[in-house]
């Protein structure tokens, strides 16, 4: 049997090394070499987009010359089962024309999606479907109208996960073969002689197809190519699980494709949080972050074949799922894929990190909120600018903020007489606070400000309130709809309210404790604190 195994791989190696290079020069000759299909394609060298149908024609050609020799050799007729081939290899060439079409024509995204959608019901029809998960109090069979969407997301998921890290030079082709034999190993494994034997014509055929493809690349793999590979090797995951223990039917799969899950599923969470349409191309995969970080071309591919193995690994280990085993592979994995993503500096995951610390600290937010929703009733019934001054430095005196300066400015003369009523004050600051132990003097160092336009109901400018606050590493702990929304317009009533009784108001600077000391208790009743 190892002898059969080997001259299949091996076959297959020579094959696709043959026919990728004569791919290479024909359509180099035809004039078929163009530039990257997608934004997320690095590379400007224009070369051939036709390494799929050199990894389809070595890989049929390979099961061809099985089927010939099966008659010869009794062995093989207990591993090579005609419907089983028809069954995968009548919606991969589906798949395959749809990726010729695709680099030529750059068809769109709702056709690509509907040919994929057709080659998983295709499988399904044929008998490979997820009919059974392990969930947490056992394992869970479904009924075929929920095993089909299930079998379609698998399909659709699988050949666009290694469709999107095709990015770089070798990059999806050499994580796929690590997928491959991963599938190869499972299989024999579960004693699937016939998953065996297509995995290896596959790997044979990436083998042979890496030579060109790996950088400096003298052709590309491909949407044809891609996209063939991920649906086979979800194919072929899918017949494995019908002898496979559950647990190695699903886990072992999912862990082994690691690395392009994880880009699809970082793609999706990332354009779904920036609002991007999720078929969107962007320069911010994981091998473009790489780039980013300096690291050369070759070294990115090299970097993720090492993930890719580590994942490889991992899923291997997954054969004897013991429930200790299975935790720590699940922890380790969580672990460095967290880690990996801390590194990579996702804008989007750092917002999402921002959101979780500010959930956590919500209760402080809470109560600083509640600060100034309580001095916006207060400000409402007041008259007096010391009310309204110790009630200022009451709200922002435990607050976020560092100082606060209150500006009132004079008004034109025909305003005041269409008020009818004096300000009797001078332009400049009428209150001037920091926090008593954060600031020295009034050297408050380097600060942000937020400039809040005093204008009452009736549309007169009263002045303004700016708060500073410095910079720090924690978040401002308040919402600042709290403070822009009403709160100026009902500090600015105040005031005016102030005017109109013609009370006096003095430009002062103090801080908190000298303004409570001269002005006694917050008295909402209206009449004036004791001296």
């Amino acid at each position: 049997m190892t002898s059969i195994y080997l001259g299949i791989f091996t076959g297959s190696v020579v094959l696709s090394f043959v026919f990728t290079r004569c791919v290479r020069n024909w359509a180099t000759s035809k004039g078929w070499a163009l530039g990257p299909a997608r934004e997320r394609h690095l590379l400007g060298a224009r070369l051939p987009r036709l390494g799929g149908i050199a990894i389809f024609a070595a890989f049929v050609t390979t099961l061809g010359l099985c089927l010939v020799v099966k008659c010869v050799f009794s062995s093989l007729h207990s591993i090579i089962s005609l419907r089983i081939l028809s069954t995968i290899l009548l919606p991969g060439t589906l798949i395959l024309l749809l990726g010729l079409y695709d680099d030529f024509q750059d068809a769109r995204p709702y056709l690509k999606l509907t040919g994929q959608v057709f080659a998983g019901v295709m499988l399904f029809a044929g008998g490979l479907s997820i009919s059974q998960l392990p969930l947490l109090f056992g394992t869970q069979s479904f009924p075929w109208w929920m095993g089909l969407p299930l079998t379609i997301l698998w399909v659709v998921a699988i050949s666009n996960a290694f469709n999107l890290i095709d990015g770089l030079d070798g990059l999806a082709a050499g994580s796929a073969l690590f997928s491959t034999t991963v599938v190869f190993v499972v299989a024999l494994f579960s004693q699937s002689a016939v998953v065996s034997l297509l995995a290896l014509a596959l790997a044979g055929a990436i083998v042979g197809f890496l030579r060109f493809n790996f950088n400096p690349a003298t052709i590309f793999l491909g949407d044809c190519g891609s996209l063939f590979i991920g649906f086979m090797l979800s194919a072929l995951a899918l017949q494995g699980s019908q002898k496979a223990p559950t647990i190695i039917a699903v886990a072992i799969p999912v862990v082994s494709f690691g690395l392009p899950i994880l880009e699809v599923a970082l793609s999706v969470m990332r354009r779904f949080i920036s609002g991007k349409p999720v078929c969107t191309a962007d320069r911010e995969h994981i091998h473009h972050k790489l780039l980013q970080r300096g690291l050369t071309h070759r070294q990115v591919v090299i970097a993720l074949y090492g993930v890719s193995a580590v994942f490889a690994l991992f899923s291997l280990s997954l054969l004897w799922p013991k429930g200790s085993m299975v935790i720590l592979v699940v922890a380790v994995l969580a672990t460095g894929i967290w880690v990996g993503i801390c590194h990579l500096n996702y804008p989007e995951f750092s917002e999402i990190r921002r959101v979780a610390r500010r959930t956590l600290e919500q209760r402080q937010i809470f109560a600083n909120n509640l600060a100034i929703r309580k001095a916006m009733e207060q400000l409402k019934v007041v008259s007096d600018f010391l009310q309204i001054g110790r009630i200022l430095i009451a709200a922002f005196n435990d607050n976020d903020f560092d100082a606060f300066d209150l500006e009132l400015k004079r008004f034109q003369t025909e305003r005041l007489i269409e008020r009818d009523h004096g300000w009797p004050i001078v332009a400049g600051k009428a209150l001037q606070w920091e926090k008593s132990g954060h600031c020295n003097g009034r050297d408050l160092g380097p600060v942000w400000s937020l400039r809040l336009d005093l204008i009452t109901t009736r549309g007169y400018m009263l002045g303004t309130l700016t708060l500073y606050r410095r910079y720090r590493n924690r978040i401002l702990q308040i919402d600042i709809d709290t403070l822009t929304l009403k709160f100026p317009t009902i500090l600015a009533d105040a005031l005016d309210r102030t005017a109109a009784k013609n009370i006096e108001i003095i430009p002062q600077r103090l801080i908190a404790d000298q303004f409570f000391a001269s002005s006694g208790q917050i008295d909402l009743t209206g009449a004036s604190p004791a001296a």
